[in-house]
């Protein structure tokens, strides 16, 4: 049902959220909490420039840990994660 998708979206987010804000390194690109999606959720990471974020792509693309998981062409370097 569509109520069940959403709760599993937001229990989706909800784990990232808590993996953020144990991570001080990580951070939600959408600075505004009320403005976070909770279906493709997109994060920055501080400590990488824009090659080494690519080369951590491309790690977890080979492992088969995640695919399609890098930011929008025109945002910043980061991670963006399907939680829907």
């Amino acid at each position: 049902s569509l109520d069940g998708l959403i709760a599993r979206s937001m229990r989706n987010l909800e784990v990232i959220q808590k993996f953020v804000a144990t991570h001080p390194w990580l951070s939600f690109l959408a600075k505004d909490p009320a403005t976070v999606s909770n279906t493709s959720v997109c994060l920055t990471i501080s400590d990488l420039d824009k090659a080494q974020v690519k080369t951590l792509i491309a790690l977890l693309e080979r492992n088969k840990v995640a695919y399609d998981i890098g930011a929008y062409r025109d945002a910043p370097a980061g991670l963006r994660i399907w939680c829907g």
